[in-house]
């Protein structure tokens, strides 16, 4: 039987069952497999896909939902992904369109490389914003940090929740209630008894990614990133927006270097909801 053309296979919803095929397809464009990370985006977001006729998947995507169950505030779209075999013939195009308008009248965001953000502007999406990602191991001072910060604990977790829902701007408790296992490593800044930052330490391959991280101010970033490299051997790796310049001077300083930068775009919207001054870097570029 002839193949079918790249345009007749059909788009389908993703499962944790497709989780092997995505880090192949992960390894496929050169990127780590990222399997930990995929695991997360399939369990909390809607994983997209195209299969290929001869095994594997042509393409993939995750859309992450946030806000009222049916009605999100905002989705973000990760992990765009075209099997190498199959580039350049417009299938990121397709699939990207079909995201579009399953959103509806949803809103959405996506961190774009320089590859991929002509696509995206083709599609409507407009640059809001930019991110930089640092990567290193972490180089301590030896200075008391001016901001107290602990482990967090599971009373924390209704605090914390409101928190992240004020600065991000939508509810995402189905994503930030799967932090504890998600992540080596959970910390909260505190002042006074009250709660005014947290931050997280997942792994991903031989790194640890420092996100999300909201905080009060800068003082207390550098203090909850400061407290996650202590548990951690490996280089740390975080995606801070470029607004916050002395949070990224600081990290340089400490031994984290400059490896990318990311456009961060958004479709319906002119600029994300929530308030950046306390949103210092993303849970993970592919879901925000």
């Amino acid at each position: 039987m002839p193949t079918p053309s790249l345009a007749a296979l059909p788009i389908r919803r993703l499962t944790l069952r497709d989780l092997t095929a995505c880090a192949d397809l992960s390894e496929d464009r050169g990127w780590p497999r990222e399997e930990h990370k995929w695991s997360l985006l399939l369990a909390a977001g809607k994983g997209y896909g195209i299969d290929d006729p001869d095994g594997g998947l042509v393409a993939a995507c995750v859309v992450t939902e946030y806000g009222l169950h049916d009605r999100p505030a905002l989705a973000a779209v990760g992990m765009v992904l075209v099997a190498e075999r199959h580039a350049r013939r417009g299938v990121g195009r397709r699939l990207m369109r079909h995201i579009v308008s399953a959103a509806g009248t949803t809103p959405l965001t996506l961190h774009a490389t320089s590859y991929g953000r002509p696509l995206y502007e083709e599609l409507g999406f407009k640059v809001t914003g930019r991110a930089e990602m640092l990567r290193g191991h972490f180089v301590p001072t030896g200075a008391p940090e001016r901001v107290a910060t602990r482990a967090a604990t599971a009373e924390d977790l209704p605090t914390l929740l409101r928190l992240d829902e004020e600065v991000f701007g939508a509810d995402r408790t189905h994503m930030i209630t799967r932090l504890p296992a998600f992540a080596d490593r959970l910390r909260v800044a505190e002042e006074g008894g009250r709660l005014i930052g947290y931050a997280a330490a997942w792994p991903n391959m031989d790194t640890h990614v420092v996100g999300p991280l909201i905080a009060r101010d800068t003082d207390t970033a550098k203090a909850l990133v400061a407290s996650l490299a202590v548990g951690t051997d490996r280089p740390l790796r975080t995606d801070i927006d470029v607004r916050h310049e002395e949070l990224l001077g600081w990290a340089k300083e400490h031994g984290l270097a400059s490896v990318a930068f990311n456009s961060v775009m958004t479709y319906g919207i002119t600029e994300l909801p929530g308030d950046w001054t306390r949103r210092f870097a993303p849970l993970t570029v592919a879901a925000g």
